[in-house]
């Protein structure tokens, strides 16, 4: 299915231009970036374990069919039924054949950003059946009929007075209560009578361990575990990039994950999975491509499979932070969104590597440092190379190249602009064909030049070198002098 092109800069403007949301969101994520920070620092060997965690990534990236393999026989071995997903389609219809096969009318599923970007939910309900998300932060977009904006934190951009109004919408909540205990009561009541009717649970998977055959399931609200608990079928869906040789080497990750994910020192509920939970149960892992083998045989962009889902880049991306998560029209948003969407499909995501800074703050944080931001910089060349660089772009491009390859007619233009800002009216420089200025203010622009600035305050820079150049001169005409 070939995705519509997304323009990040239109997609932003409704959360751009609403100051209040967009600060509120702004301060909301940099506090879970300063708790990361502070739990990153109570740890000495933090930048060892980042070291570790991504020589480890790397290892298994590059012997990932190996280990694929490993973890099949020993998965299957322990009782589970491994199935091999090439794309989204596929991976859908082997759920849907599995419940087919139990007269599955409806499953309790925990957050799982794999089954959002193969669009499991639609797929399952057009085919008649009920899927109830149990994360609360996806039960609550869900019954809003939105997609999650953050991968780790999916309601992040909904006030708690909007979570109010929902609730009282589609589960009767008191009108206007907006107090979080009771809120998330009112959804543990509502959550739990879908638990105890789910007939299949369906999760995610964190990390899969080839050496046991086992999975790991991170959660902070237990809804995975109740989930798959209670029905006796339970489906894991699994990216296969989340692959790592040993259980030695989880205890790397999991001293990484949720520091970096909310700074917390672990989660809450890591959860072991090895085979069915009894003789009467099923256990069924669904392994996916969907893209990732490609993406791994990119020399360029393969790091990006190192990612461990944790959402630390988007925390501390600026951009991010006040453009909101839907802006990215992507089921990832956010620095690894913004290389993961393109390599899926570069013409439609094209606009995504644009919304970066480049103050690499995203490589920074990253705890299996991925080098983000150069891997947007890569990319802004490959959208070049291919032609798929906005006529707009391309014109002030080879224009800004043009002027500055030209230092007298640069200064002419300069002098120029200066004084055309100071006098235009604003409107002429802010307007909807200038679409720099929606949200931003021009500063007022200097009567001078730099470089006017540095002659009158340092003197002539040429004239100052060529001195310079003479003291030099004539102190060593008097030193060899001085020797002889």
């Amino acid at each position: 299915m070939k995705l519509p092109i997304v323009d990040h800069p239109t997609a932003a403007k409704p959360f751009v231009t609403n100051e209040d949301r967009s600060h509120w969101h702004d301060d909301a994520l940099w506090f879970v970036r300063v708790k990361r920070d502070r739990q990153a620092s109570s740890v000495p060997e933090w930048e060892y374990l980042r070291e570790r965690a991504s020589a480890i990534k790397t290892h298994t990236i590059a012997n990932l069919g190996d280990y694929l393999e490993q973890f099949e026989r020993n998965a299957t071995a322990r009782g589970a039924t491994v199935h091999w997903a090439a794309d989204a389609e596929e991976h859908n219809a082997i759920v849907l054949k599995i419940l087919r096969q139990h007269g599955t009318e409806r499953i309790v599923k925990s957050k799982s950003m794999l089954t959002e970007e193969c669009g499991l939910n639609p797929y399952l309900e057009d085919n008649g059946v009920e899927v109830v998300d149990t994360d609360l932060g996806e039960r609550i977009v869900q019954l809003r009929e939105e997609t999650p904006s953050h991968i780790v934190l999916p309601a992040i951009h909904i006030k708690k007075e909007e979570v109010g109004q929902t609730f009282h919408t589609h589960l009767g909540t008191d009108a206007g209560a907006s107090d979080p205990q009771y809120l998330t009561e009112a959804a543990r009541n509502h959550l739990r009578n879908k638990f105890l009717s789910g007939e299949v649970g369906i999760t995610g998977v964190n990390f899969g361990i080839a050496q046991t055959g086992g999975f790991v399931v991170c959660t902070n609200e237990g809804n995975a575990d109740l989930g798959v608990s209670l029905p006796k079928v339970h489906i894991a869906c699994m990216g296969i990039e989340k692959m790592i040789p040993s259980l030695a080497d989880l205890s790397v990750f999991t001293r990484l994950l949720a520091r970096s994910a909310t700074g917390q020192p672990v989660t809450t509920y890591t959860s072991h999975f090895h085979g069915p939970k009894d003789d009467n149960s099923e256990l069924h892992i669904v392994l996916v491509d969907n893209g990732r083998t490609r993406l791994r045989g990119n020399d360029t962009f393969r790091p990006a499979m190192h990612c461990i889902r944790c959402g630390a880049c988007m925390n501390t991306c600026p951009v991010y932070r006040r453009s909101g998560g839907h802006s990215y029209r992507a089921t990832v948003p956010g620095p690894i969104g913004s290389v993961l969407s393109p390599s899926r499909d570069a013409k439609s995501y094209k606009s995504l590597p644009y919304a970066c800074s480049l103050c690499g703050s995203c490589s920074d944080v990253c705890p299996v440092k991925i080098p983000l931001h150069h891997q947007l910089l890569a990319w802004r060349g490959e959208l070049v190379g291919n032609g798929l660089l906005p006529l707009s772009k391309r014109v002030a491009m080879k224009t800004a190249s043009f002027l500055f390859q030209r230092p007298g007619l640069y200064r002419t233009a300069g002098s120029m602009g200066r004084t055309a800002l100071r006098v235009l009216p604003h409107f002429v420089t802010h307007n909807r064909f200038n679409t720099w200025t929606k949200a931003r203010e021009l500063p007022k622009p200097p009567r001078e030049s730099f470089r006017q600035w540095y002659i009158a305050n340092r003197g002539n820079p040429q004239r100052r070198d060529s001195a310079n150049g003479n003291a030099t001169a004539h102190a060593n005409t008097r030193s060899n002098g001085d020797a002889s």
